[in-house]
């Protein structure tokens, strides 16, 4: 038996045997006339307690071995095994400690597990998206060492330099979106005036909507809202830099903002090319590109970025869209009413 395996438990009932044997034996000494029958009462007496001893060693034993196996089971790989313990005691209380651990340990290999799928990703992600600018640039440096004239270099260094610029681009933003999914981002939210957030965009984007002869209109009231200033504003900058790119010459892109109750809503509205029904459902995913559309340098980031950006401060962003009538993207937050 496993049981007598403990040399501890063996000690215990061998001193228990022994003692017993010894009471018996001076039971005897002490009452001679009734000398067999109380011999055979303390030697039946030593046997039941005995007997309980090794069952509740038993039991005991039992249950350690169960602990032991479902400890193994965990170790190889089933990660929801526990040990049962439904009942008090120190040794149960062992058995919850040690089901404490396992999800711990548990949770923390679930966490690597995650971390190691993320930095797959982001390097797949990462290394796929530079294939293209990358042998651009390539093409381009063979190009400018066979030009024969300086407007031929020129033309294929403004080429090239577009496609660093796509690429700077394309690796903060990646940088920006798998930061916020690994949690490393804490926004630092303070009572921001959204006027001010909305006219720093429309200075950052007045020249280039000049330049391609597109009118930028902002409307709103001077609201203040709780939000990290510069999210807030790559958030909405990428949605207005969107409706820039798909809205041709003499265009016109507006952004007005209201509060309704305890809402505040920003309405960003173009008359440019639309989107197509077929890509409405999937203009918030990662690297999405349409085959329906004419942008050839878009890298399917920025309305990606901007939406987990929105999400993280409590809002939502919605689409409407009609082809070759324009879009409209709704942006609504909850302002907290103050008590």
């Amino acid at each position: 038996m496993r049981l007598f395996a403990n040399r501890h438990i063996r000690k215990l009932l061998l001193a228990v045997i022994g003692i017993l044997f010894f009471y018996a034996f001076a039971i005897q000494c002490l009452n001679r006339q009734f000398s067999f029958s109380l011999l055979l009462l303390s030697f039946a007496v030593s046997i039941t307690i005995l007997v309980f001893f090794i069952d509740y060693f038993k039991k005991q034993d039992t249950l350690l071995e169960n602990a032991v196996d479902q400890i193994n089971l965990f170790l190889s790989g089933q990660k929801d095994e526990r040990i049962e313990c439904n009942e008090e005691g120190e040794l149960f209380y062992l058995f919850q400690t040690i089901n404490n651990l396992s999800s711990v340990s548990a949770a923390q290999t679930e966490r690597e597990k995650q971390t190691n799928e993320f930095l797959k990703t982001a390097i797949s992600d990462i290394s796929h998206q530079l294939k293209t600018p990358l042998s651009a640039l390539g093409i381009y440096n063979e190009l400018i060492s066979d030009a024969e004239s300086m407007d031929d270099v020129r033309h294929f260094s403004e080429a090239s330099g577009a496609e660093l610029t796509r690429i700077d681009v394309l690796v903060k933003n990646l940088l920006k979106i798998y930061r916020m999914d690994a949690g490393a981002i804490t926004f630092e939210k303070h009572s921001e005036s959204i006027a001010e957030i909305m006219d720093d965009l429309k200075q950052r984007f007045s020249y280039r909507a000049e330049i391609e002869n597109k009118k930028l209109v902002f409307e709103g009231e001077d609201i203040i809202f709780n939000c990290d200033y510069e999210w807030i504003s790559e958030a909405f900058g990428n949605i207005v830099k969107n409706a820039i790119d798909h809205t041709s010459d003499g265009g016109i892109i507006s952004v007005k903002w209201v509060k309704k109750g305890n809402i505040l809503n920003v309405m960003f509205r173009d008359n440019g090319s639309g989107i197509h029904p077929e890509d409405l459902n999937h203009i918030f995913k990662r690297f999405y590109r349409s085959r329906f559309s004419q942008d050839t340098q878009g890298i399917g980031l920025g309305l990606p970025l901007a939406k987990t950006i929105i999400e993280a401060h409590g809002g939502i962003i919605e689409v409407d869209s009609e082809l070759g009538k324009g879009t409209t993207f709704s942006v609504n937050f909850l302002i907290p009413t103050k008590l």
